[in-house]
Order: C-alpha cells, then structure tokens, then sequence
C-alpha cells in the first residue's frame, strides 16, 4: 500500500500556465513535487496548451503596440518575423580614412524606413 495519490487543480494548473508559470512554480503552489506532475498525461496536455496560450496573448500584444506606432516594437517584430536585421559594416578608404555605416538590413535598406 503506497502513499494516497495527490489530487491535481487542472484549473489553478491552467491559469498559472496561462501566466507563463514554471512547472516548479505551479508545484509549489499544488503542494505536489514536479515529478508527479510530469508523470500526469492530463497535466501536460493542459500546462503546454496553457503555455501556448500565453505566447499567443503576448503576441497578440506585440503587434498591437508595433501597429500602435511603437517603433521599438516594429523593428522587433521585423527582426523576429521579417528576417530583417542591423548590418554594421566598416568600410576603409584611403583618402578619407574610416566609414561606418549602421542601421541597415540585409537588403540594404535602413531599418527606420
């Protein structure tokens, strides 16, 4: 005869996922060890659904500043989604010495454009 089996929250479980709560975190809440939650089918369906859940919100979130006019954002999304990245080059000419040129894309083109 073995301990009585503990009794999960699945909706504490999905609301802390929802939060982006770490497995410990949600353990220590429950009172249960990290262990018995991994070994629960029913948990890690519901922690990794809840996790997806809660990229989607900040995500949607993102956008909606990037779309708001917030410029760090646009550059962020563009960078993350779009491929775009800062291209720092350096560029030695004899008659003029050194030439630095920032803030531009692969394709050549300034970010802030």
């Amino acid at each position: 005869m073995g301990r009585p089996k503990k009794k999960i929250n699945y909706e504490i479980v999905e609301k802390l996922a929802k939060i982006f709560c770490t497995q410990e975190e949600i353990a220590s809440v429950l009172d249960i060890s990290v262990r018995t939650l991994q070994r629960d089918k029913k948990f890690c369906r519901i922690y990794k659904n809840g996790i997806i859940d809660a990229k989607k919100s900040l995500r949607r979130v993102q956008l909606k500043t990037a779309l708001a006019g917030n410029p760090t954002m646009q550059i962020w999304l563009g960078r993350q989604y779009l491929n775009q990245s800062e291209k720092n080059s350096l560029e030695v000419n004899k008659d003029s010495g050194i030439q630095i040129k920032i803030n531009t894309n692969s394709k050549g083109s300034r970010l802030d454009e």
